[in-house]
């Protein structure tokens, strides 16, 4: 026999059936809705975020994103960097990576792509920017190794370190001076005396006195120290010298400020110069023999 308590529940339970199936309803079409607009919230907020990452063109065509500023040093042309960088192609392959590496890379800003030495430039240390190569700033018509020619190219590059080179700075701001002159090599001389006598070619042996010193002032070298003039042919000197010294006539006392390049170069000279140093030397030119 069914208690009176049973028929009560059973009552109420299939007479208020259809309200609570209406507010459970009720209650999963607002949850649905609470998590639809909870994504289109976020798929919104990740569009904000995106867009913005703004894509910037140069004169030159080259294209980059500011994944992230920087606060440190901004390099020139001349400096050498340290970075991370990942390379793809416009579809996505791989070509290159120091990430893979393990390691960062330094190099001289000067020499590699065009599109490098354009886009690094733009940063500063702690900077990471997103370029987009054309082939005429990257390897152009023939390509190279894994990318193919006429390709335009992806880079990812995070800037670390900048390392002044401070024999360039030295000559950039030298030639700026009061009777500083510039040869066409980038060779700088000053007069300090004027000569009377004849002028050597490349061929001829000279007799000099001189004394050369790093941009710093450190000396190296100096014939007035030895107490006697050196005896050479001008052709098998460095090339700041053999340049420099045509310049003169025989009694002419001048400075000459040789770059890098005209000097030693990236080897140096062990013990005595260092690699890539900007070199000063006093030549008094005594005789051409």
């Amino acid at each position: 026999m069914t208690s009176p308590i049973s028929r009560m529940y059973k009552k109420i339970t299939i007479n208020t059936l259809p309200a609570l199936l209406s507010i459970t309803l009720a209650l999963l079409i607002t949850a649905c809705s609470e998590k639809e607009q909870n994504g289109q919230d976020k798929q919104i907020k990740e569009q904000n975020v995106s867009s913005k990452t703004e894509i910037h063109t140069t004169k030159s065509g080259l294209k980059y994103e500011i994944l992230r500023e920087g606060t440190g040093a901004n390099p020139t042309a001349d400096d050498n960097v340290t970075v991370h960088y990942e390379g793809t192609l416009l579809d996505g392959t791989k070509f290159d990576s120091s990430y893979d590496r393990g390691e960062t890379i330094t190099f001289p800003l000067n020499r590699v792509i065009k599109g490098w030495t354009e886009g690094v430039q733009l940063m500063k240390e702690g900077a990471k920017y997103k370029f987009t190569i054309p082939s005429n700033l990257a390897y152009g018509e023939q390509g190279g190794g894994p990318i193919p020619p006429n390709a335009d190219l992806i880079f990812t590059v995070e800037l670390f370190k900048v390392e002044v080179d401070e024999g360039k700075e030295f000559l950039k701001q030298n030639k700026e001076k009061k009777g500083i002159k510039v040869t066409d090599s980038g060779l700088q001389y000053k007069v300090l005396l004027e000569g009377t006598g004849k002028s050597p070619s490349a061929t001829d042996r000279v007799t000099v006195h001189y004394e050369g010193t790093l941009i710093d002032g450190t000396k190296f070298d100096s014939s007035y120290d030895r107490g006697e003039p050196i005896d050479f042919g001008l052709n098998q000197v460095i090339r700041g010298w053999t340049e420099g010294l045509q310049l003169m006539k025989e009694g002419a006392k001048y400075k000459l400020f040789i770059p890098s390049d005209l000097a030693y170069g990236p080897q140096g000279s062990p013990g005595a110069i260092p690699p890539n140093a900007a070199l000063i030397f006093t030549v008094e030119l005594i005789r051409v023999n």
